[in-house]
């Protein structure tokens, strides 16, 4: 489990060079120069003379966290720092992983494993669980001190209605004891993944499917299971697994598509599509197209964003 504390395959080779600010937002390449400096690079180039003298990077707290909508590239810029910060020890994992770690080391061996790291990143703070967050704050408060720098993003608490864009406030207000040792980094911007896309999920009909299907087992390893069946099996797998369910899988084939309307396996099944996101894995379906997957009720409630950003991965995935 500690092993698999390293970026998605999909981020094996993000760097701050690769990461395409957009010009209509200012914020992406100030959020870019900010986290090269929080990164051990020091301040960025100053332009416009030939012997203006460069600034001296401001302060920098310990930890940063990285506010922005989904899509804006949060991870890629996660998995920049954890490349270019020259770190003996660090690790990058989902909340999730870390949380699974506590639970089958215990707390204390924990905090001893992670004891003297460089840095930690923690992608998709989960603010969901008030249980949870409680153990990554403390666990936080006590690496600090010794310290290891923290990179974060997280995703929107329930109950906060109509959010699903910035969660900053939620972020600082669950980790209250942590909050003086972050530094918030806001990220404008639309959708990375929708701008070349038409907005839908791909569906196929019967027929396409199996010839696709039989395409990419010619290829490689492809699965083929019913949506209602992987469903259920999802509830009976631990979220933190769900990497291996997918592992040396290299298309995804679901039949039948069903809306979702139990929001216990809707948000299970949001898990499952974070690992095949991060993954890159392909997924080819029939049934309801995967943009309508989730309840329309549910897009108006407290995990919103946890919908949204989903459907924008299946969106792609569908089309990869």
């Amino acid at each position: 489990m500690v092993a698999a504390l390293v970026p998605p395959p999909q981020f094996d080779d993000a760097t701050f060079e690769t990461y395409r600010a957009d010009p209509a937002y200012p914020s992406q390449q100030e959020a870019k120069d900010r986290l090269i400096v929080f990164s051990g690079g020091g301040a960025p180039a100053e332009r416009g003379g030939l012997f203006r003298r460069a600034k001296k990077a401001p302060e920098m707290k310990p930890g940063v966290y990285l506010d922005g909508g989904f899509g804006v590239g949060k991870t890629h810029l996660l998995a920049s720092i954890y490349h270019a910060m020259p770190a003996r020890r660090k690790y990058f994992g989902s909340f999730i992983e870390y949380t699974a770690l506590v639970g089958a080391l215990g707390y204390q061996k924990t905090v001893e494993l992670f004891r003297g790291a460089d840095l930690l990143c923690i992608d998709e703070f989960e603010l969901d669980d008030p249980g949870d967050t409680m153990v990554m704050t403390r666990l936080i408060g006590e690496l600090v001190p010794t310290g290891t720098k923290l990179a974060a993003t997280s995703n929107t608490p329930p109950n906060a209605l109509g959010e699903g864009r910035f969660a900053a406030q939620d972020f600082l207000r669950e980790i209250h004891a942590m909050a003086s040792s972050f530094e918030t980094i806001r990220i404008d911007g639309t959708d990375y993944r929708q701008r070349a896309l038409d907005g839908h999920a791909q569906v196929l009909d019967d027929a396409a499917y199996a010839q696709v299907l039989t395409d990419a087992s010619a290829a490689g390893t492809a699965s083929d299971d019913d949506f209602a069946g992987l469903v259920r099996h999802l509830a009976s797998v631990h979220p933190s697994r769900y990497i291996r369910l997918i592992d040396g899988i290299d298309t995804i084939g679901i039949r039948d598509v069903a809306e979702l309307d139990d929001q216990s396996a809707a948000l299970r099944f949001v898990a499952f599509v974070d690992r095949a996101y991060d993954a890159q894995i392909p997924v080819r379906a029939t049934g309801e197209p995967l943009d309508r997957v989730f309840a329309p009720e549910m897009l108006t409630g407290g995990y919103r964003k946890k919908y949204l950003r989903a459907i924008s991965r299946l969106n792609a995935l569908t089309h990869s």
